[in-house]
């Protein structure tokens, strides 16, 4: 029986479940941000008020990315990938369901938030691992396509949620709610059938916290996740504002501009390389985007035709596609050893990047009198350091 179950799951079925991962990944983070308006209409909830939504769930995923580096090895990849899908199913029907319960709107939206959080961290923490773990010929390639299905997750949900809010109203949302608490449902089925590998050898534990923070090596690696999601959060946050401001388009048309555009060429740049990979240099390819991300960033702020700012900003979309799962397989080959730990420490950088590249932007903007242009202008520091990153792990990546 046992053998007859390893012919019917393989590793190509654990990749998938893991694309599927990233999938519920964006469904995590971009659903309920299209529901602020409606909860401001519904429970009377300040704006203010909701959009610490956004920071908590934040401030949740940066906790279990620290906290997971020392439990995850203990209780297995399988419990806590299985545990991270749980829980994202689990917040999405807490979020139809606890507002409507508890005598305060806003704090049955901050639990379920809290719970979906929770699962949103640990994807974070173990899709890539998972991948970067089994047996395939070429893991930078798989990585880069990997990736590329969280940038198809985010579109979809969009897409899906505005078709089912155009045909049935936005006063269902808790049916769309539950919906897509299917995903993350029907994937953890998945998760518990197919073979998972570890990143080591039975009996290697991997390199230990303090063994890391004393390797130069890893401190490039931190750099390279800093500024990969920096580079890119600090365009994709403000790219639907720009498209507004710059365009005078409603706030439909500006997110299909701005952030969508982005988004799709995001995906495009990893699923290219995860293609087409094999026969192209990772490092060479990360440094020309680093270059082609630098010229995005002067387009977007320096350009006098609003439409090549928003021509920049989709050019941005396609140069930061390879930095995030770049930097994971970069650092993944120059520290073989590095284990769950380190994944889960590489996790934690690009989520201070994500949130540090648009904060450091819009308080630009703010000095200098709400001029966005002048924010992303002052944010092309990310790709420059990514640039000078990528520059440093060449001859350490290449032996």
């Amino acid at each position: 029986m046992q053998s007859k179950k390893d012919h019917i799951f393989t590793y190509s079925h654990t990749i998938k479940a893991c694309f599927i991962g990233y999938i519920v990944q964006a469904i995590v983070n971009n659903f309920v941000p299209l529901l602020f308006l409606i909860f401001q209409k519904t429970y009377q909830i300040p704006l203010s008020q909701i959009t610490l939504l956004i920071t908590f769930n934040f401030v949740i995923q940066l906790t279990v990315d620290t906290l997971s580096a020392g439990f995850v090895d203990k209780i297995g990849y399988r419990v806590s990938i299985v545990l991270a899908h749980v829980m994202s199913a689990l917040g999405l029907i807490l979020l139809a369901i606890l507002p409507e319960l508890l005598p305060d709107a806003f704090g049955g939206l901050l639990l379920a938030v809290m719970v979906y959080a929770v699962g949103g961290g640990l994807l974070e923490v173990l899709v890539s691992p998972i991948v970067e773990a089994c047996p395939t010929d070429n893991k930078e390639t798989a990585m880069s396509m990997l990736h590329s299905f969280y940038c198809w997750g985010h579109v979809g949900v969009v897409l899906v949620s505005t078709l089912f809010f155009t045909a049935f109203g936005t006063g269902h949302w808790k049916i769309l709610a539950l919906l897509w608490a299917s995903v993350p449902a029907l994937n953890c089925i998945l998760f518990l059938k197919v073979p998972i590998y570890t990143l080591l050898e039975e009996g290697d534990s991997g390199l230990s916290m303090k063994a890391l923070f004393a390797d130069k090596m890893f401190w490039v690696a931190m750099l390279l996740m800093v500024c990969a999601g920096a580079s890119e959060q600090a365009v994709s946050q403000w790219a639907s504002t720009f498209a507004e401001s710059s365009l005078k388009v409603s706030k439909a048309v500006g997110d299909l501009a701005g952030p969508m555009f982005f988004a799709v060429l995001m995906g495009a740049s990893r699923f290219f390389y995860g293609k087409y990979g094999e026969r192209i240099d990772l490092n060479k390819f990360m440094k020309a985007s680093c270059v082609l991300c630098i010229f995005s960033y002067l387009l977007i702020s320096l350009s006098p035709v609003p439409a090549l700012s928003l021509l920049g900003c989709g050019v941005c979309g396609l140069s930061v596609g390879i930095l995030w799962p770049g930097s994971f397989s970069i650092a993944s080959r120059v520290i073989p050893r590095g284990g769950t730990v380190l994944f889960a420490l590489l996790a934690l950088g690009g989520d201070i990047g994500c949130s540090g590249g648009p904060t450091f932007a819009g308080m630009v903007s703010s000095a200098a009198g709400g001029d966005l242009h002048k924010g992303i202008l002052a944010a092309v520091v990310f790709p420059v350091l990514m640039l000078l990153g990528a520059g440093k792990v060449k001859s350490s990546f290449h032996d």
